[in-house]
């Protein structure tokens, strides 16, 4: 697991240093860039769908762990939204609350202690 947080800190940090440059080179104008290289049909635009994708999956996946509730809506809006960041700050911050159980980081405590994923693994 000190490992796995050590990728999630060197992810983190490259990440935000890298974001920091481009925004004071080039400001906030995300989006408009973003969605013009996915309607020009190149290269650059199918990595943004690409994406666009795995931030869906990432929302969707934060949402589900915390059972849909209001905290995971928020959290999953914010993965959405924040990417990487977002979701290896939150991965690093609950890996210690799960004594190192990989199980239990992917699906939360309680589907990892109701044997609905080891049942599912069995079949």
């Amino acid at each position: 697991m000190a490992a796995f947080r050590v990728l999630l800190l060197l992810i983190f940090a490259t990440i935000v240093v890298y974001t920091a440059v481009v925004i004071s080179n080039h400001g906030l104008n995300l989006f408009p860039v973003f969605f013009a290289d996915i309607a020009r049909m190149e290269w650059p635009g199918q990595f943004n769908l690409d994406f666009s994708g795995f931030l869906t999956l990432s929302a969707f996946w934060l949402a589900w762990r915390h059972h849909f509730s209001a905290l995971g809506l928020a959290l999953g809006v914010l993965g959405f939204f924040g990417g990487a960041p977002v979701l290896t700050g939150y991965l690093f911050v609950v890996s210690f609350g799960c004594s190192g159980d990989a199980g239990v980081l992917l699906v939360g405590p309680t589907r990892a202690g109701s044997g609905l994923n080891r049942g599912a693994a069995a079949a």
